[in-house]
């Protein structure tokens, strides 16, 4: 195997062998959030015509769970092995700052998709789903895991202690993703919030995705694809920067 290939496939057994923990767990946190929000919600709020509460809800759901789990891989992988001492034995590999940024990112990808798959899966049963553009739903996907693996590279690089990055994750990932339109729509915000709201990069990979499915959302899917994208290159820059120059992970 190349040496991206085998980093990439130690780090995907890494959150493998502990899938109860990593796949399992996420899955049924986002099927209590719809059973919650779903059933409390579902007869009071009406955001898409012909479409319920409980239904526009649900790929919020699926996205949001994909976009943590993504970064979480990444992050937790790269200070774990900060803090544990065995990132030494990869630096004393021959791998480019390319292969770590592929094994890293693609690896985060990997997990990601497979709790948002877990998640689709299981909370379908709730309401009946469709699937008006089916290639907008992949790309937003691919985009968002991708987005969110490459943050958690650049977080875990970054930081020196759990503590660090339990910090990054809770002030900076969580209420981005909550604020991003999972559970309203924006145009449901005063005109102050709403304006803030197009500031958020997740609040346009959440849109996007949803209008996979619906074939509406509150601002065109080509211009949330061109921001998303446009920000995909620019953290993927800097994380090959970070990656080129050896930050905080070469004395």
């Amino acid at each position: 195997m190349r040496g991206w290939q085998a980093l990439f496939y130690k780090e995907v057994l890494r959150f493998w062998k502990v899938s109860f923990q990593t796949i399992a767990a996420p899955v049924l946190t986002a099927v209590l959030y719809l059973m919650i929000f779903g059933h409390v919600m579902a007869n009071r709020v009406q955001v898409y015509d012909q479409v319920g509460y409980t239904a526009f809800i649900l790929p919020g759901l699926v996205m949001m769970s994909l976009l943590q789990n993504s970064f979480a891989n990444s992050s937790s992988s790269m200070v774990q092995s900060k803090i544990m001492g065995n990132l030494v034995f990869i630096l004393l590999t021959p791998l480019s700052h390319w292969s770590w940024f592929f094994a890293y990112v693609l690896s985060a990808m990997v997990r990601g998709i497979a709790v948002g798959l877990g998640v689709l899966l299981v909370t379908a049963w709730f309401v009946p789903l469709s699937f008006v553009y089916p290639v907008w739903i992949f790309v937003f996907a691919l985009l968002g895991a991708a987005m969110l693996g490459t943050l958690g590279l650049i977080a875990g690089l970054w930081a020196e202690k759990f503590d660090q990055m339990a910090a990054f994750q809770n002030f900076v990932i969580v209420p981005m993703t909550f604020l991003s339109g999972v559970f309203y729509s924006i145009h449901t915000l005063p005109p102050l919030w709403q304006l803030a709201s197009h500031f958020n990069p997740f609040f346009y990979m959440i849109d996007g995705f949803r209008y996979g499915f619906f074939g509406v959302s509150d601002v065109s899917p080509w211009l949330s694809l061109s921001l998303v994208g446009g920000a995909l290159v620019l953290v993927s820059a800097l994380a090959l920067t970070l990656l080129k120059t050896g930050y905080k992970i070469r004395g």
